[in-house]
């Protein structure tokens, strides 16, 4: 079957889209697996990944948050959403469509930077069987890896305060940092990685709660070369789901005969080794 696109409609008001990459004929169904982009990765840089999925049983699913990919229904500065948003409708809504489609298949969260700090920012997670989590840490820019860091408090000092308000939204796209996004996402995350405590810190008790109501397994995948997230970002992260029992496994480039993984573009093809090593285990174990 052909991958099939699905507009999601959110309690906020607002339209995503999605994209279902199903199950090969033929194949072991397994489950479900939802990707969970980064933060302004279009959802197509994962189709590779995507297809992967699919050739070992279990049907993808890939989405875009509201101002960012598929998701954007005109110019990026009408967004209204943040990142808490996100979680609150986007993610919701593409979990309620899972659990239409598929109410007796597992679901995995796969989630990519960001798309990890999503499980901690749902209301709910009770329908998510298992998560992985890939080069998912705090923002707190000081601790960021040294090539992001040396660029990061610029980025939040100076360029997005003095740029943001005056545009209306992050020209992402003009400055050929990251891409356009919704004023309200790269604000709230620049005050979230002027914290030590990243979000939980500047959003306080209810956010913390949230992190520990999240019960189910977690296996980190986090790369030595990642030049965003420093392995303190990454364990930062995770000691925030108190609650969730979780495996840490730290990967080089040399693992999967690599010369560099970082932090965009594991998802692509030529990544296959670390999908087969890495992903499919972690897989298989919440589908046994």
């Amino acid at each position: 079957m052909t991958m099939q696109k699905q507009t999601l409609s959110t309690t906020a008001g607002h339209d995503i889209v999605a994209r279902v990459f199903p199950a090969e004929k033929g194949t072991d169904i397994k489950g479900v697996c939802v990707i969970a982009t980064a933060t302004g990765v279009a959802q197509y840089l994962y189709d590779d990944f995507a297809n992967w999925l699919t050739e070992h049983g279990y049907t993808a699913i890939t989405f875009d948050y509201d101002g960012i990919g598929l998701s954007v229904d005109r110019h990026v500065k009408y967004s209204k959403s943040d990142k808490l948003s996100w979680a609150q409708y986007d993610c919701a809504a593409v979990m309620k469509f899972v659990k239409q489609e598929f109410p007796e298949q597992k679901v995995t969260w796969i989630g990519h930077s960001v798309g990890a700090h999503m499980l901690g920012m749902m209301e709910s997670t009770d329908d998510i069987d298992h998560a992985i989590t890939v080069g998912a840490g705090t923002g707190t820019w000081w601790y960021n890896a040294p090539p992001t860091k040396r660029v990061a408090w610029f980025l939040w000092y100076f360029l997005v305060p003095a740029v943001v308000p005056v545009m209306g939204y992050f020209p992402g796209d003009k400055l050929k940092i990251m891409c356009d996004m919704p004023k309200g996402v790269i604000m709230q995350w620049r005050r979230w990685c002027l914290k030590k405590n990243y979000a939980v810190e500047h959003e306080g008790e209810w956010l913390k709660q949230r992190f520990a109501d999240v019960k189910m397994p977690i296996t980190s995948l986090a790369f030595s070369d990642d030049d965003m997230m420093s392995m303190k970002n990454v364990e930062m992260l995770h000691g925030f789901f108190t609650n969730a029992p979780q495996k840490m496994v730290k990967i080089t480039p040399a693992d999967v005969n690599q010369k560099r993984i970082g932090h965009i573009g594991w998802h692509k093809k030529r990544y296959r080794e670390l999908w087969d090593k890495y992903f499919l285990p972690a897989l298989e174990q919440n589908s046994a």
